[in-house]
């Protein structure tokens, strides 16, 4: 089975990195190529032995704007003849788009297609006309159940895949938690906690340091981490992600926390940076799926998350966090100090949040499914061909 997935940006952000994830850990019988315009995800894919194929890529808002809505159709329809062309040269059994818009682009390719959505739309007319044009696909991927209910009349036909974690990256560690924090110049005693998502308002990382501020009164001396970057930046973007940022910098200085909040931008060593932390954070508005949820978890870490989206089903049943409202930092503040006390009740759900993702979460239980999905969405071509 040959499979063109298509992404229609090549930063890598979280569905890139469950990308990624996936093309390493496909069994035998899939042979992949990748189509995506050139950057980080093409030489990531091009270093695990994965083919690429350069398409124009997109940024495009999913809102109407008089410039930027046509910029983004010409965008595109371009992008969606070179998929066509590519689909046709690879000899292609099937279309995996990986994102919303590479869903858009990759439905015109002429082959079976499955669309695997991370993303819940904002409301608008352009997210109703997107919905109904993916529901063309003929299979649908969501990476939870609350996703896939966001997906309008197509959430009836969308298969739920949790996304995965390699727990590999984990398990190859030769760090202890003293020398993970010595190397980010952290106290060996003092509670750390930590935001591990791109820098944008909906993350919620002013909601974080909001909580830190609330911990400090017991806590003095708790450090927060936020690791990330404004991983979207473009005019087109939904929110202006950069002066989020430099919002968040004040925001720490004017909540006397200049010395307790630190900004460690984009990294790649996100497995040796969780071995430092006591408390992983996910405060966002909402959240699909909540892919540094299960990273924490793999980790032995617990965490503290919203309760709307994906987070609650990983989360629940397992003991392994807590689940809270999100815009709700009193309440997270509580939650979290009382936690801090209890150091036995912390490690308890570390160890069974390493439990559950190991049972639930794996790589080989991801890739599995996915081709489960791509043998019924091509089984019904095999009988056409067959009679």
């Amino acid at each position: 089975m040959r499979v063109l997935y298509v992404n229609h940006t090549s930063r890598v952000s979280g569905g890139e990195l469950s990308l990624l994830g996936l093309l390493g850990a496909l069994p035998d019988g899939i042979e992949p190529v990748l189509a995506c315009p050139e950057g980080l995800l093409a030489e990531r894919s091009r270093g695990l032995g994965i083919d690429v194929v350069s398409i124009h890529g997109t940024d495009g808002s999913l809102r109407l704007h008089p410039l930027r809505t046509p910029r983004a159709l010409l965008e595109m329809s371009y992008a969606a003849a070179q998929v066509r062309r590519s689909a046709r040269a690879v000899r292609a059994d099937l279309v995996h788009a990986n994102s919303i818009r590479a869903g858009l682009i990759a439905t015109a390719a002429g082959r079976p297609t499955v669309v695997h959505v991370r993303d819940c739309l904002p409301r608008g007319p352009v997210s109703t006309l997107t919905l109904r044009t993916i529901a063309r696909a003929d299979a649908l991927i969501a990476n939870s159940a609350y996703t896939r209910s966001t997906l309008g009349p197509a959430r009836c036909s969308a298969t739920v895949v949790h996304n995965a974690v390699d727990l590999s990256r984990f398990d190859r560690l030769r760090l202890d938690r003293e020398e993970a924090r010595a190397r980010l110049g952290l106290d060996g005693e003092i509670p750390v906690l930590a935001v591990i998502a791109q820098i944008t308002p909906w993350k919620g990382q002013d909601d974080a340091i909001r909580i830190a501020a609330g911990i400090s009164g017991r806590h003095p001396g708790a450090q927060l981490l936020l690791v990330g970057s404004p991983k979207f930046d473009s005019s087109a973007t939904r929110y202006d992600n950069a002066a989020y940022l430099a919002g968040l910098r004040r925001q720490a200085v004017e909540q006397g926390l200049a010395d307790s909040v630190r900004f460690l931008g984009e990294r790649q060593d996100v497995a040796e940076i969780l071995r430092a932390v006591d408390i992983l954070l996910v405060p966002s508005w909402e959240e699909p799926f909540g892919r540094t949820v299960i990273e924490a978890m793999a980790a032995g870490v617990p965490v503290a998350s919203t309760d709307l989206g994906g987070p609650a089903e990983i989360l629940a049943g397992e003991e392994c966090g807590l689940l809270l409202p999100p815009r709700s930092p009193e309440l997270w503040s509580e939650a979290i100090a009382a936690l801090l006390d209890d150091p036995s009740r912390l490690a308890a759900m570390g160890s069974r949040g390493r439990a559950a993702a190991s049972s639930r979460f794996s790589m080989d239980r991801h890739a599995a499914k996915i081709k489960a999905v791509y043998e019924s969405t091509l089984e019904p071509t095999s009988a056409r061909r067959r009679r």
